[in-house]
């Protein structure tokens, strides 16, 4: 979520750095315009706008402001000693509750995993972690309930049904499967800032080495109770082979190989909600319909995301999204 600063009692303005990215170490409670940038940047304003505190009282960690009246502090952009830093705590909570702050972040790396008892005896709780830094929250506001987001609580996951000009599909029997000799279609779990149809290509090129490029969505399964207590998702798209010859990941999987469709659809080791992927794809193929993939650019974020539709696919095989958005365009992947 939020990322931000610290502050200590002195007076000089020092950058150094961390793990290659520029720090500040805090000595004064007025800090020049390039540091106070460096902090802003430091935050992660993809879903909340951050500006840089105006001021804050000397020896009170400074942070950045996000735009629900909370304050974020990273460890890794403004330092405090382990002895100052119960003083400093006090200090800054005082201030922040009564300027009305809510929300307060201590993102707080492993260089400064010393400060995470003193949080939690001040009233933080543990919100998400990373490799690197564990992010803890405290809600200020005595009067409301507390709006604190969940951190992901969704696994996400694609499937690729590959299927071949002969009418074979693409499948592979895993070999850590729940049941053993089962079929199933190539897939896995997407990686940080992956976008879906990505994974699934990748995903394909790992387990079979077979080279392919999106087609359409097929469908999604939507399941609770997975991995670590928390959802799973997991999106089903067609994908069209651009080459044939499997070469299996020996470490992931037990069997490969290409199956007719019809020795698919009627295999006892194929498990049902596989074979109604198939028969949604053929149903799709019947109607001359997909669902697409277009790419589009947040008008204020500027960000770029993709949006999925459904769309015509004419006799000549050309497709016509049914997204008629300005700027849209369909990916060519």
């Amino acid at each position: 979520m939020s990322r931000a600063l610290f502050v200590i009692p002195q007076r000089l303005l020092s950058i150094v750095r961390c793990n290659q990215v520029p720090l500040i170490t805090r000595h004064s409670s007025k800090m020049s315009e390039q540091a106070e940038s460096n902090i802003v940047k430091g935050a992660d304003s993809w879903f909340n706008k951050y500006t840089a505190v105006e001021s804050s009282p000397e020896g009170t960690f400074k942070g950045v402001k996000d735009r629900f009246n909370g304050i974020t502090v990273d460890s890794c952009m403004e330092t405090c000693s382990p002895e100052s830093f119960p003083t400093v705590l006090k200090r800054s909570l005082e201030h922040w509750i009564q300027s009305k702050h809510r929300g307060i972040w201590f993102k707080v790396h492993l260089t400064a995993a010393s400060w995470i008892p003193e949080l939690v005896n001040n009233g933080f709780q543990f919100h998400h972690a990373k490799n690197s830094f564990v992010m803890l929250y405290r809600w200020l506001p005595t009067d409301e309930t507390a709006n604190i987001p969940p951190y992901s609580h969704t696994m996400v996951g694609v499937g690729a049904l590959v299927i071949n000009d002969r009418n074979q599909v693409l499948v592979v029997s895993e070999n850590n499967a729940l049941i053993v000799g089962s079929w199933k279609l190539p897939g896995g779990y997407v990686e940080p800032n992956e976008n879906f149809i990505d994974a699934a290509i990748r995903e394909v090129t790992e387990e079979t080495n077979i080279r392919t490029k999106f087609e359409s969505v097929i469908s999604i399964r939507h399941a609770h109770g997975a991995g670590f207590g928390c959802s799973d998702l997991y999106i089903v798209m067609a994908l069209t082979p651009l080459s044939e010859e499997i070469t299996k990941c020996n470490r992931e999987i037990a069997k490969c190989e290409w199956m007719d469709v019809d020795a698919y659809l009627a295999h006892p080791k194929v498990h049902e909600t596989n074979r109604n992927f198939v028969r949604t794809y053929l149903e799709y193929k019947r109607h001359g319909l997909r669902i697409d993939c277009t790419e589009e650019m947040h008008q204020v974020l500027r960000k770029r995301y993709n949006i999925y539709s459904i769309a015509k696919v004419p006799e000549g095989g050309n497709v016509t999204s049914s997204s008629s958005s300005t700027g849209t365009t369909t990916l060519k992947l």
